[in-house]
């Protein structure tokens, strides 16, 4: 039995990973699928202070509270972010770490910097509600811009959509413990339209060969949940 903990990315929350969830316990594996402060069900708890940080130490938290240990963390979209600030706080309890087409980002690098050509365009649609900055409002054609097609699963998921707190994509990543995170094993689970995007050599050098792609949507957790799962059993028997 293997220990997941499924980090969500921008404007999504847990319940992105239903279905994967559903197949891994069904295999008698342990999930978390926690919705980061402000995002999901906890979208009522949104406050001005939310950034990276906020999202890191959550989940860190629940590592400690929950006392897991060789974690296997997967993070999507943004979540890649997510857990490689995890996996740098909390390297005794993380045995795996899984970019799902994920930001794989360098010391002090921010999300934006990262991911996007410039900040006006990170910052495209951005909005205050309650003090907050915010950005991703929901909108009908958010399911497609993820590669939902499917009317059903489209509807799901934009129903379920919430705006991302600026913050955690302006802050950047600091890494206090860099050799020992990056000396945990990873793998990268990759949409074949965003591979032009990524170093894949460096990809596959550092996941030591651990790389897959299938060509789907970006929200591959929610249009290939079969596919996704053996792939995450796959890290966890190797």
């Amino acid at each position: 039995m293997a220990t997941f903990v499924l980090v969500h990315g921008g404007g999504h929350g847990g319940w992105c990973y239903q279905l994967v969830t559903r197949i891994l316990q069904a295999k008698g594996h342990l999930v978390y699928a926690p919705s980061l402060p402000g995002m999901g069900e906890h979208n009522y708890q949104r406050h001005p202070a939310i950034d990276l940080d906020a999202h890191i130490d959550d989940v860190v938290n629940l590592l400690f509270y929950e006392n897991l240990s060789d974690a296997i963390l997967v993070g999507h979209s943004y979540g890649g972010m997510v857990i490689t600030g995890i996996a740098d706080r909390a390297t005794d309890r993380v045995g795996h770490r899984v970019y799902l087409d994920a930001a794989y980002p360098s010391d002090g690098e921010s999300l934006h910097q990262h991911a996007f050509e410039s900040i006006d365009a990170a910052r495209q649609g951005m909005y205050v509600e309650d003090d907050v900055e915010l950005v991703m409002k929901p909108d009908p054609s958010h399911a497609g811009f993820f590669g939902i097609h499917d009317p059903e699963l489209a509807q799901w998921t934009n129903d379920r959509l919430t705006p991302q707190p600026w913050k955690c994509f302006a802050q950047p990543l600091v890494l206090r413990n860099e050799a020992a995170m990056r000396a945990i094993p990873e793998s990268h689970l990759i949409c074949t339209a965003t591979a032009a995007t990524r170093d894949m050599d460096l990809l596959r050098e550092n996941s030591q060969g651990r790389l897959w792609d299938i060509d789907t949507g970006h929200d591959l957790m929610i249009t290939e949940p079969q596919w996704v799962a053996d792939r995450l059993m796959e890290v966890a028997a190797g």
